[in-house]
């Protein structure tokens, strides 16, 4: 991965789907100046995606938030509508807001690509977390392999924080 810590976040278009439609956005708008989180994913129905890494976080969006985050954000290289119909499956309600880098825009530009071709999945996401304030990375936790998800946990980014 390309960016680290103390990089700015890159000023990169995404979608977010707002009243049943695709909003396009620019990135650095949409976090905020805020202390968030940001985590990043292979594909929303994945198997690791759905099983441990969005469910950690709906799980512990709480107990994040009484750690000084003011939002958590979710991200896919999936288009908006899988994403939005992901976190409904997981019951997300306002505790994370899922956004969609369909064309890997903001993937490829932090060098978070992986070739997931031999599976059928194409292009996707490495598997990671960010903790953002003004839009600067304080921390970041990158998996070796996106069928991990130990590092970049809700659970680890909890004891980080």
């Amino acid at each position: 991965m390309k960016i680290k810590i103390n990089d700015q976040i890159p000023d990169i278009e995404i979608y977010q789907l707002v009243n049943g439609e695709p909003q396009k956005s620019k990135l650095m708008d949409t976090l905020g100046k805020e202390k968030i989180i940001l985590f990043g994913l292979p594909g929303a129905f994945t198997s690791t995606c759905s099983k441990l890494h969005l469910p950690g976080f709906v799980k512990n969006a709480e107990n994040i938030r009484a750690k000084g985050i003011k939002e958590i954000f979710c991200l896919s290289v999936n288009d908006p509508y899988v994403m939005n119909a992901w976190g409904e499956v997981n019951n997300i309600g306002n505790k994370i807001r899922m956004l969609s880098d369909p064309y890997l825009s903001f993937t490829s530009s932090i060098g978070a690509e992986v070739d997931r071709n031999s599976k059928g999945m194409g292009i996707r996401s490495s598997r990671y977390t960010m903790v953002i304030e003004n839009l600067k990375i304080l921390n970041i936790q990158v998996e070796k392999e996106t069928k991990l998800c130990g590092l970049s946990s809700a659970e680890t980014i909890l004891d980080i924080l």
